[in-house]
């Protein structure tokens, strides 16, 4: 048995399909068939059942898998200790980022983290929070930034900042003569918000519920984009509700609709998150030193009441 014949077990557990396996794995797939069936015969039992479409494991080959993949990561381990004592800060490293985090963070850190570790080939991913926990858990990805917490049992979360709700309001609202607002001040029938899927879309509504605030959850318009939401806004179609960060880049006339909340000021918290394997630990602390280094300066809010992305019925 080989560390070589698991990774090709999990790619064809993955992809249920040995051609595609292959194409993955950058061998042919005869070789990865040839491989597989070793292993089979060594344990003589059968790990997939060919004879469904797509490829389908059978029941010893399902649990084959599950330990597989901590072989497969504990072997990934060994090169992680060598880098660390050689102090190598280098090779692929796959993070994910969430969609309402993506546009105002990553150009705050990445020319920073890029210039002092030049030998490591950072792909960067935006993804919806389901997909990236989806992804961390599969080993597609070393590390991702969410709004936490998650509440899942394999991932663990360094806290990199808090980050409050901003809210925005037309020129002609009744609370654009406010200094500060309140959760209260919402109406939730003249909300815009996000579309489905968006876990900054489920903070707005956790907060709504959290002030016991009922609604019939059906909302005037959703959209894509903040930059949307604001427009609309604009025309008096609503108020919105937009994080803190992204509001920095609004213009001068923009940030006259601008009303921060009342302390606590509810926030969502922003976490650098990673599979509890803690492979390539040495570069996810390069990040989250380097991010929480540039972050300091334009965000430090500590009496806030942080608002769970998770999506609550």
């Amino acid at each position: 048995m080989t560390i070589t014949q698991l990774y090709y077990v999990l790619a064809v557990a993955e992809h249920k399909n040995f051609t595609l396996a292959a194409e993955k794995c950058f061998v042919t797939q005869p070789t990865l068939s040839m491989q597989i069936q070793k292993l089979e015969e060594e344990l003589d039992i059968q790990i997939f059942d060919r004879s469904k479409k797509p490829i389908q494991l059978t029941e010893i080959g399902a649990k084959i898998v599950s330990q597989a993949k901590n072989i497969v990561n504990e072997s990934g381990r060994i090169k992680d200790i060598v880098d660390q004592q050689k102090g190598y800060f280098g090779g692929e490293f796959k993070i994910g980022i969430i969609p309402t985090i993506m546009p105002t963070l990553l150009p705050m850190f990445l020319n920073n983290f890029i210039k002092k570790y030049p030998k490591i080939n950072l792909i960067i991913e935006e993804h919806n929070t389901e997909e990236i926990i989806k992804r961390l858990k599969s080993g597609h990805l070393d590390a991702a930034i969410a709004a936490t917490p998650l509440e899942e049992e394999t991932i663990k979360e360094i806290v990199l900042y808090y980050e409050p709700f901003v809210g925005y309001f037309p020129d002609n609202h009744k609370n654009i003569n406010k200094d500060e607002i309140e959760v209260d001040d919402l109406d939730l029938d003249n909300i815009l918000l996000l579309q489905d899927g968006h876990c900054f879309r489920d903070g707005i509504l956790n907060l709504c519920k959290n002030a016991n605030m009922k609604h019939d959850s059906h909302f005037q318009i959703e959209s894509g984009s903040f930059e949307t939401l604001i427009k609309l806004a604009d025309e008096g179609l609503g108020i919105t509700l937009l994080p803190y960060l992204h509001t920095l880049d609004l213009s001068d006339k923009n940030k006259l609709n601008l009303r921060h909340f009342k302390e606590p000021r509810p926030a969502r918290e922003v976490s650098l998150i990673f599979p509890k394997s803690e492979l390539k630990m040495h570069i996810i602390d390069a990040l989250r030193t380097t991010i929480s280094g540039v972050v300091k300066g334009a965000i430090a809010f500590h009496n806030v009441q942080i608002i769970s992305p998770l999506h609550k019925k």
